[in-house]
């Protein structure tokens, strides 16, 4: 029942069925006969294997090798009745049956290279067909046997794994070469779990060999409860190997749960495999440069005796030093901030990354409830990618549900992963800094809701943004889907496009008829243009503009007017005025957004509130513009 890695790393265990038998009989009161008798077998079962294993107080361990026994680990029975319904699962080939000589026929199970197979324990195929009776459960029972059955002689005939295939001829498999035969009874992917105790083989100085992982002495980093990771491989493939203490297994099985569900996004750190000794879990994640809090510390040359502050070691000394090497030469010619304080391009596609991830694991119903910068792990490809990882302590939701219970609060809900995003916003743009103050302070703020913006008020769209996340009041926050349509992470492009419909919206009113939308608009303008905007731009531009009609230089709408009409017509621009404004989008959007930093977010509350749902808006809004 479980994988092994190789003939003499046979791991056996023993699978205990008792049979209770219950007669009832009816006799003839004057004859003594017997008149009728009901025979009743009941079955319980167990796992021999280590209590420390069991899931929780109803559930035995999860097992992803083909067959998938909803049992407990150690001596209490576990009533098979219960269970039913949960299913006996055997994995057999989509070419083939399994059937027994009572005609019953097994439904076929996804085949094993697909990613279904990856969740066969969710898959309840024998509940639909499988209706509750004594004589009906031997069935699945007997197939168990058969399948153990085959998989003693196939390691007594000649080693090897567990086959996904069953039944090649006899003279087909005297044909194959030992290595075919090895190959022969391969599972898939993430197809052991931990049901026993791997050999482990020991290996050179720098490293050891535990199943199919080579975990190396260099570490990458340390957690909380023994946990620490280290660099090593899986089946030859670079790998973060997370080592947890044994007697903290069910965080391990809740982060391979929620990985299994959610590690196909690109912004969600990939889970290869699990091994296992007897004092520890190790879980092969994908490779990552560094973390978030890394990338910021190293790209502001923070001192190493600030960053690591009271852990400085030896070992921590050089888990950093391989985080700077793995960043060496990356960062040249590439910035996190623009002059300015804002964001550089690079920024903001990372803090985007984080959304899309976070947005990904809330529509499966899982909740990280442990993000921070440290957990935003960052991928080093043609460009930089960032990675939600860490997924111990996070949880799943059911259903439709919004939260963990009845009478949950906000930090049970979607809403406490969306304030720490607004937490790692802040300190993404600010460079460290935490919106509630130090160290010292910074619970006390939390409890008080003493936020301070004043370092992000220079970038307008995250000031609104992140005050929102940062609510007290959990049901006010935005979800993560609607933060990714939020204008702090639109392109120059959508930022242009919104602004000239926001103009033709505008023009259509009447400013003599009291239009709420123009009243609104206009009634921004202190914040928005701060005064005359004829003021903030040059006078060869206001000279341009002014030949074609007059404008009134306090009003949005006509502010907005011009906007439109130079960039509808960029091309007919005399050279002078091409050069001035920059090429369009990037160079056209810098002029105006460096000019009136506050004009686009004013512009956008204003719409908001008044146009969302119309047609011309709706993809500034909507999700499927995703």
């Amino acid at each position: 029942m479980v994988k092994p890695t190789r003939a003499d790393n046979l791991v056996n265990l023993q699978l205990l069925i008792t049979r209770t038998n219950s007669k009832l009989e009816h006799f003839d009161k004057s004859s003594q006969k017997p008149v009728w008798n009901v025979t009743v077998s009941h079955f319980r079962a167990d796992l021999r294997c280590d209590l420390a294993f069991n899931k929780d107080k109803y559930l035995g361990p999860e097992i992803l090798t083909g067959i998938y026994m909803p049992l407990r680990c150690g001596g209490n029975h576990t009533d098979i009745r219960a269970l039913v319904r949960s299913g006996v699962f055997i994995r057999v080939p989509q070419d083939q049956q399994v059937g027994t000589e009572s005609g019953y026929e097994a439904k076929m199970l996804p085949s094993a290279t697909t990613r279904e197979s990856r969740k066969l324990w969710e898959n309840a195929v024998f509940a639909k067909s499988f209706r509750w009776s004594p004589v009906k459960l031997l069935v699945p029972l007997f197939l168990l046997g058969a399948v153990i059955s085959f998989y003693i002689k196939g390691s007594s005939s000649g080693g090897g794994d567990l086959n996904s295939k069953f039944g090649p001829s006899k003279k087909k498999k005297n044909r194959k070469s030992g290595k075919d035969r090895q190959s022969e009874f391969e599972l898939t992917e993430g197809s052991q779990m931990l049901l026993g105790f791997n050999n482990t083989l020991n290996c050179p100085a720098d490293g050891r060999k535990i199943g199919k992982l080579f975990v190396s002495n260099k570490e990458i980093a340390k957690g909380s409860n023994g946990t620490v990771v280290f660099e090593g491989s899986y089946e030859g493939r670079p790998v973060a190997i997370k080592r947890l203490v044994r007697s903290h297994h069910e965080v391990a099985f809740k982060e391979i749960q929620n990985l299994i569900a959610s590690d196909q996004h690109s912004n969600i750190i990939r889970w290869y495999g699990v091994e296992y000794d007897r004092d520890f879990v190790y879980l092969s994640l994908e490779r990552c440069a560094c973390s978030l809090d890394d990338l910021i510390r190293t790209f502001l040359n923070i001192p190493i005796t600030k960053v690591l502050g009271n852990r400085e070691s030896v070992e921590a000394l050089a888990a950093y030093e391989i985080k700077l090497d793995s960043l060496e030469g990356f960062m040249e010619g590439n910035n996190l901030w623009k002059v300015g304080g804002h964001p550089s391009p690079l920024m903001l596609k990372l803090m985007r990354d984080i959304v899309f991830g976070l947005a990904h694991l809330h529509e499966l119903g899982i909740v990280h409830r442990d993000l921070k910068p440290q957990n935003v792990l960052i991928s080093k490809g043609t460009t930089l990618s960032a990675k939600l990882s860490d997924m111990g302590i996070s949880k799943r939701l059911t259903g439709d549900m919004s939260s963990l219970g009845h009478f949950a609060t906000g930090r049970q809900t979607r809403a406490v992963d969306m304030f720490s995003l607004g937490c790692i916003l802040f300190y993404s743009i600010t460079g460290c800094k935490h919106p509630f103050g130090d160290d010292l302070e910074r619970d006390v703020n939390i409890v008080n809701n003493k936020v301070d913006l004043f370092l992000v008020e220079h970038v307008p769209e995250a000031s609104g943004l992140i005050y929102h996340l940062l609510n007290p009041n959990p049901d006010l926050r935005p979800s993560a889907t609607e933060v990714l349509l939020h204008p702090m992470f639109w392109n120059p492009e959508m930022r242009l496009s919104f602004l000239r419909d926001a103009s033709d919206r505008v023009e259509l009113e009447n400013r003599e008829a009291d239009s709420e939308i123009l009243k609104a608009m206009e009634s921004t303008a202190p914040v928005a243009i701060g005064g005359n905007w004829n003021e903030k731009l040059e006078p060869i531009f206001i000279t341009n503009i002014g030949r074609y009609r007059r404008y009134k230089y306090d009003s949005i709408r006509d502010l907005l007017r011009v906007i439109r009409n130079k960039l509808n017509h960029h091309r007919e621009l005399p050279s002078e005025i091409q050069e001035l404004v920059g090429t369009v989008p990037e160079g056209f959007d810098e002029y105006f957004s460096v000019r009136f930093p506050k004009l686009l977010i004013e512009v956008y509350r204003v719409i908001s509130v008044h146009c969302k749902e119309e047609e011309l808006f709706r993809k500034y809004f909507k999700c499927n513009n995703i």
